[in-house]
C-alpha cells in the first residue's frame, strides 16, 4: 500500500546517529544504488529484494534526486519479488518424471534416492524458469531533519524484511522501532520522565522484550480513551510540535471497531466488536470479564478535517491510517515528477498532522496516568465503566 494512498498501514521508526551532511540526496544516492533492486524475470532465482524509486517501483534508477529526496524527506520502495512453484504442480511433474526414469530403467522397481533429488531439482528449477516472480512493495517516508521514518508494512515479514535491508544499506545508522515505551519517552513532560522510567517493566532495552514487558501501556492508554470517550472527555490540546499549530483544540474518540483478547474457559479468546457504538456495552462486558483492549479504532476531528487509525496497542502499529483528501490542481505547465513530488508533501503533511494529534492525545494520558492519584483514578474509571447501571 502506497504511502500517497487514501487509506495507509504505518510502522514508525527513528533513525540515529545520521551523519551531518549538506546534501542528503547525494549522500544517500550511492547507498541505495548499491542496494537497488535487480530483477529476476529472466533468472532462475526464487527472490529478490531492494529499493525502488517511491513513484515506480519497476525503476531502481536513482539518478534523478528528485526521484527520492524531497526535502526534508528521502523517499524510497522496498520492493521484494517471490516465485513459487506450486506444490502440488511440482509433485505431479516430479512423479512424470520419475516414471519415464523408469521406463528407461526396465531393471529398476524404484528410483534411487540421490538420482530421485537430482530429478526433483531439474524438475524445480524448470518450472522456475516458467514461473512470473510476485512483487510486493513497501513505501519509506524518512524525515531526515527529524529521524523520524515511517514504513508501510505491518508484516513481520515485510517488517524483518525491510529492517535488515536498511541497516545493510546504512550500517552506520541505528534504526529504533518505536514501541509503545519509545513513543511514550518521546512525548511525556519531562518532570514525568523518571516516573515513566520507574514504570518500565523490560530488563534489557530489546525491542521484543521493551514491547511485551510493558504491554500495561498500550492497554490502558485505550482503557483511559474508552472511559473519556464514554464520558464525554473527548476534547484536547495539540500540545506536541508539528503542523497543526500548539493549543489548538482537537477531538478525539474511540469508534466503529475495538478487539479485547484475555483468557476465556478453553484458553486465549478474542472478541472484536464492530459497528458504531453507542454505550460500548459488549465492550464493557468483556472488561468485565478480564480482557484487554488490544485494538482500537481512533476518531480524531479538528475543524473540518478528520483523521481515524486501527490501532494494535502492544506494537502501535497504525493500520488503515487515514486522513483528510489529498486534492492538488494538476495543469498543462506542471511536469510529472513536479506532480508527484506536490501529492507526496502534501501527504506526508496530513500524516505528520495525523500522527502529531495522536502523540498529543498519548501525551495526556500520560498525563494522568503517572501522576499520584492513578490508582485511585482507574479504580474510578473501572467503576463507572463496569456498573450494571452504566452498562
Amino acid at each position: 500500500m502506497g504511502i500517497t494512498a487514501n487509506s495507509v498501514n504505518l510502522v514508525q521508526y527513528q533513525v540515529l546517529e545520521i551523519p551531518e551532511t549538506g546534501d542528503s540526496a547525494e549522500w544517500a544516492r550511492p547507498l541505495l544504488e548499491a542496494n537497488a533492486f535487480a530483477s529476476i524475470d529472466n533468472s532462475t532465482e526464487e527472490s529478490a529484494i531492494g529499493w525502488a524509486t517511491i513513484d515506480d517501483p519497476m525503476n531502481a534508477d536513482f539518478t534523478d534526486p528528485r526521484d527520492f529526496f524531497r526535502s526534508p524527506y528521502l523517499c524510497f520502495t522496498l520492493r521484494q519479488d517471490r516465485r513459487r512453484v506450486p506444490s502440488a504442480l511440482l509433485r505431479r511433474r516430479l512423479k512424470e518424471a520419475e516414471a519415464e526414469f523408469l521406463s528407461s530403467h526396465p531393471t529398476l522397481l524404484r528410483v534411487p534416492k540421490q538420482k530421485r533429488e537430482e530429478l526433483r531439482e531439474s524438475v524445480h528449477n524448470s518450472l522456475l524458469a516458467r514461473t512470473l516472480p510476485t512483487p510486493s512493495t513497501f513505501d519509506i517516508a524518512w524525515n531526515v531533519e527529524r529521524g523520524l521514518l515511517f514504513f508501510t508494512g505491518t508484516s513481520s515479514r515485510a517488517i524483518e524484511a525491510f529492517e535488515g535491508l536498511f541497516r545493510q544499506t546504512f550500517p552506520e545508522l541505528r534504526l529504533v522501532a518505536r514501541h509503545p515505551f519509545a513513543h511514550a519517552r518521546s512525548v511525556v513532560n519531562p518532570d514525568l520522565q523518571d516516573t515513566l522510567e520507574d514504570l518500565n517493566q523490560a530488563a534489557t532495552d530489546a525491542v521484543v522484550e521493551m514491547t511485551e514487558a510493558n504491554a500495561w501501556l498500550g492497554q490502558d492508554f485505550l482503557y483511559w480513551l474508552l472511559y473519556a470517550t464514554v464520558e464525554g472527555r473527548d476534547r484536547f490540546k495539540v500540545n506536541q510540535d508539528g503542523p497543526a499549530v500548539r493549543d489548538e483544540l482537537f477531538t478525539a474518540f474511540l469508534d466503529n471497531r475495538l478487539v479485547l483478547t484475555g483468557l476465556g474457559d478453553h484458553g486465549p479468546q478474542k472478541i472484536t466488536v464492530a459497528g458504531p457504538q453507542e454505550n460500548f456495552s459488549e465492550v464493557r462486558a468483556a472488561l468485565a470479564r478480564g480482557k484487554a483492549i488490544s485494538e482500537a479504532t481512533i476518531h480524531f476531528e479538528k475543524m473540518e478535517n478528520e483523521w481515524k487509525t486501527n490501532l494494535k496497542s502492544e506494537p502501535f502499529y497504525f493500520g488503515s491510517f487515514k486522513g483528510p483528501a489529498v486534492k492538488l490542481e494538476k495543469d498543462e505547465i506542471t511536469d510529472e515528477k513536479s506532480e508527484h513530488e506536490a501529492v507526496f508533501l502534501e501527504k506526508m503533511h496530513v500524516l505528520e498532522e495525523g500522527m502529531q494529534l495522536f502523540d498529543s492525545l498519548l501525551a495526556a494520558f500520560l498525563r494522568e496516568r503517572l501522576a499520584e492519584d492513578w490508582s485511585a483514578r482507574s479504580e474510578e474509571m473501572k467503576a463507572q465503566l463496569l456498573s450494571e447501571t452504566s452498562v
